[in-house]
């Protein structure tokens, strides 16, 4: 056992096809820590979700939401976002697109379910929950973790309480977890961050982004990580419920696919290149997460139609390192084999 009582590999909390209960409890009943991504599930699904973990293994667990994100709806970019969807939309054989009535759900309600499921970690990326809501969380029990891609950041989060602080590096997939400076925060690697950030801190820093074999746990332990999350590598285990076409892809990947796009979601997030990523390239998009819920209905269909070429690919660099990892017992213990008690 380690940082918190709990053991040193951890599965990233991936929200979308991979926020799973049964990937999230074969990961802690596999030796792992397992993660629900529930930034897109409503509060009632929190609640459905985290129960059927817990009906799956007794082994403890966490939930990962996105900071509130400042935005103003415009149904203008909307409609020219919509546009750029609608040939994709007849291709395969979907209505035209519509503006999306609700973009997100309430933050608040999710929170408030998150924390009543009772995880034992509750983390948060794409900002900082401020000290009120850390010291809430906490104070029912709770460890609570920040997401940082810059020390700034890292620092900001401490100040706010946070009981550890997690680095996502540069090689992450899927959404760019900053705050400071630009939206997405700072392209830093995961190699120079872990350090930084440990130099800089007084809580323990846990190291994401790149890590998917044993030797990069040994080396985000030895750059002072108290744990490692892991993402990409565990899309691919037996376990989770890809659809045939996104798996696919991955496993026919090269290292140079690996890209950063806002495409699909207005927000800057590393995935797969795609026919939409190459074409929508430098296009101006309505802000997060507008096109995120605009670009739903063609993602969904294209995954249930076999159509990579529409979905939003999120994987990190790291995906050739691991490709056939089998159940997520095995991933994990083939990644805790480097790790130092």
């Amino acid at each position: 056992m380690s940082l918190f009582g709990l053991p040193p590999i951890w599965m990233a909390p991936m929200a979308g096809e991979a926020a799973s209960a049964a990937l999230v409890a074969a990961v802690s009943a596999g030796g792992g820590f397992g993660q629900l991504g529930a930034a897109y599930l409503a509060p009632s699904r929190i609640t459905e979700i985290a129960a059927d973990i817990r009906a799956r293994t007794n082994r403890p667990f966490g939930i990962n939401l996105f900071c509130p994100q400042a935005w103003t709806r415009d149904d203008a970019a909307i409609d020219a976002y919509l546009a750029l969807l609608a040939p994709w939309h007849a291709e395969l054989g979907l209505p035209a697109p519509v503006r999306p009535a609700v973009c997100e759900e309430d933050f608040e309600a999710q929170l408030a379910a998150a924390v009543a499921a009772r995880p034992a970690v509750l983390s948060f990326v794409m900002g900082d929950p401020g000290a009120a809501r850390v010291a809430a969380v906490k104070a029912q029990g709770l460890v609570v973790l920040g997401t940082a891609t810059q020390v700034s950041e890292g620092l900001a989060l401490q100040a706010s309480g946070v009981d550890g602080v997690i680095a996502q590096g540069f090689e992450a997939g899927g959404h760019r977890g900053g705050f400071l400076g630009s939206a997405e925060g700072a392209g830093i690697g995961t190699m120079a961050l872990v350090p930084q950030l440990v130099d800089a801190l007084d809580v323990p820093v846990i190291a994401a982004g790149g890590i998917a074999d044993a030797r990069g746990v040994a080396a985000a332990q030895a750059l002072g990580a108290s744990a490692v999350t892991v993402g990409t590598a565990f899309l691919l285990v037996d376990e989770c419920p890809l659809s045939p076409a996104y798996r696919a892809a991955l496993l026919d990947a090269r290292d140079s696919d690996s890209t950063l796009t806002r495409a699909f979601s207005g927000r800057l997030a590393r995935g797969l290149a795609n026919r939409v990523t190459r074409e929508l390239e430098g296009t101006a998009l309505p802000a997060f997460p507008q096109p995120n819920a605009a670009s739903r209905p063609l993602r969904q269909a294209a995954a249930k139609a076999g159509r990579a070429e529409f979905i939003s690919l999120w994987a990190g660099q790291a995906l050739p390192l691991q490709r056939h990892p089998g159940s997520a017992a095995a991933l994990v213990a083939a990644l805790a084999r480097s790790w130092r008690a």
